[in-house]
């Protein structure tokens, strides 16, 4: 099955031919689409996002017809659940891009790493120590790293990709910490500073912070607060609090518009801007009191 993206020329002549009458057309298309898997559920996706609702339903029948998951619906409906769950979240904003995902691989894969812990954990042990052998499991045994060389390449953003890549973000490489530990029964917080992600433990009587994208490295909150001043001149307590999980996932969406439109791929920056106005838009509606 061939995944390349149509052509402009090519998606033009495509929606010219899809509210075509014709049968013999219709079942051309419908084999074509068929042939051209994700490029075909990208390009119906697109037309039927568009304002032409005649052209937008036909689209819509297309991907019904062929059984193409609509993954962009998937995640839209997920934002307006508010039912936000950190690794249904994360696998379905992959989804968006990857339609074919396994998210059973995936899940299996953050369960084998969390069971080697589990192997190397010796109880008693305190969440420290706990955290010092996910580091040693994820940053050494797996090698995950934070990936500085193409700091901005979209792939960094998607959990699938991380796992299969070993290198992220420090958000998306934070979010692999954080559901291994929760595996383990830790209980950890994502923490968004300005300009970088860190995991939390607050379980302790001094809280720390974990950097993942530093190999796990271990900081107290007059460390992570040093890390806000690069950023800001007013550090607050607030910086430091554990971020919802709603803003997680739009935080990753954020990144994907500017990553996107580094890239010069303006159609999934628009659809990533998108996500960011559902979030935004559906946290205001149910935050009226």
């Amino acid at each position: 099955m061939d995944a390349s993206p149509f052509t402009a020329e090519q998606r033009a002549a495509l929606t010219g031919l899809l509210d075509d009458p014709s049968p013999v057309v219709r079942q051309s298309l419908l084999v074509h689409f068929a042939r051209h898997g994700r490029a075909s559920v990208d390009f119906l996706r697109h037309v039927a996002s568009q304002p032409d609702p005649a052209l937008a339903l036909h689209a819509q029948n297309f991907l019904r017809e062929l059984n193409f998951a609509d993954p962009v619906a998937e995640f839209r409906g997920f934002i307006r659940s508010l039912n936000y769950e950190l690794e249904t979240g994360a696998l379905l904003l992959s989804r968006t891009i990857n339609p074919d995902l396994d998210i059973g691989a995936n899940c299996t894969r953050l369960d084998t790493l969390a069971a080697r812990c589990r192997e190397l954990i010796a109880e008693p042990a305190t969440v420290r120590d706990k955290c010092r052998v996910i580091n040693r499991v994820l940053f050494h045994e797996y090698a995950l790293r934070g990936n500085t060389e193409h700091y901005a390449d979209p792939l960094n953003s998607f959990l699938d990709q991380v796992l299969i890549r070993r290198q992220g973000l420090p958000i998306s490489l934070s979010i692999v910490y954080l559901l291994v530990a929760e595996r383990l029964g830790l209980t950890l917080e994502p923490v968004g500073l300005p300009g970088h992600f860190l995991v939390g433990c607050y379980a302790e009587d001094l809280p720390f912070y974990i950097d993942a994208f530093n190999g796990g490295r271990f900081l107290a909150a007059s460390e992570a607060v040093a890390l806000v001043r690069q950023q800001t001149d007013h550090p607050t307590l607030a910086d430091l609090a554990p971020t919802p999980i709603r803003e997680v996932l739009c935080r990753c969406c954020r990144n994907l518009v500017h990553h996107y439109s580094a890239a010069q791929d303006p159609d999934r920056a628009r659809l990533f801007a998108e996500f960011v106005a559902e979030f935004e838009s559906t946290y205001e509606r149910h935050a009226q009191p």
